[in-house]
């Protein structure tokens, strides 16, 4: 797999509309990774981010718009990211991302 470190472009295929937000992927070790994703004008750490093979999984718990902890899976191809973000009580929702 290429180098997972560097900024993602996300989409997230949301009922309202199409949903963008940046991962920046600060640091790698083992099977685990650290970074933020900014969403909505807000800059929010990455929470428990594991790496398996091509598979990621990280939360992200966002105070802006609304309070709720997003939860994503993607598995990685090279420079794009495809899977799945949700939360409870919002559904689950497709996602899409693009390494810069």
């Amino acid at each position: 797999m290429a180098s997972l470190e560097g900024k993602w472009d996300i989409t997230i295929e949301s009922p309202v509309g199409n949903e963008k937000g940046v991962l920046t992927v600060t640091a790698t070790s083992g099977n685990s990774f650290t970074g933020t994703y900014y969403f909505s004008g807000n800059s929010n750490p990455v929470v428990d981010g594991k790496v398996q093979g091509e598979d990621l999984s990280w939360k992200v718990d966002l105070t802006d718009p609304v309070s709720m902890t997003l939860a994503f899976r993607a598995t990685v191809s090279g420079n794009k990211m495809t899977g799945t973000a949700g939360a409870s009580g919002y559904g689950t929702y497709t996602l899409t991302g693009t390494q810069e």
